[in-house]
Formats: structure tokens, sequence, C-alpha cells
């Protein structure tokens, strides 16, 4: 039972333009599922291999932090 009659029953007809339409979306929907496919396994990559170097690499030593110069007490000129 390939087709029953109950499917051709509840099976909405598309006009020419909806069913272009529908094949369409379907393409468009196929490349954008491929392409997060693709991005989300090149960050994966990538995450795996910054966390590797990460891990070689030693930890950078501490820098003491600048002291700011004070700055001079002005004088009001004629004052």
């Amino acid at each position: 039972m390939a087709n029953s009659p109950r499917d051709d029953v509840f099976k909405p007809n598309l006009s020419r333009t909806e069913s272009k339409a529908e094949s369409v979306s379907r393409v468009a929907k196929t490349a954008i599922r491929q392409e997060i496919a693709s991005r989300d396994a090149k960050t994966a990559r990538l995450r795996a291999a910054r966390l590797a170097r990460d891990a070689a690499a030693p930890a950078p030593e501490p820098v003491a932090p600048r002291r700011s110069r004070a700055k001079k007490a002005s004088t009001a000129a004629g004052a």
C-alpha cells in the first residue's frame, strides 16, 4: 500500500508556484544545515587546537602593575 486513499485526502494540492517555492525552501534549508554543521565542526576543531596549545605553553609570568606618577600641585598664576 504505497498510496492509500487516506493520504490523498489530507495532502494539500500545491499550485505550481507553491511547489517551486517549497523545493527552493527545502534546498535552502539543506544548505543552511550543512553550513551549520561545518561551522560547528570547525569551532570544535579550533577549540581543541587552542586548548592543546594552551596546555603545552608555559604560563606567562605575572606583570607588576605600573605605578602612576603623582601630579605636581599647580600654582595659580597671579593669585
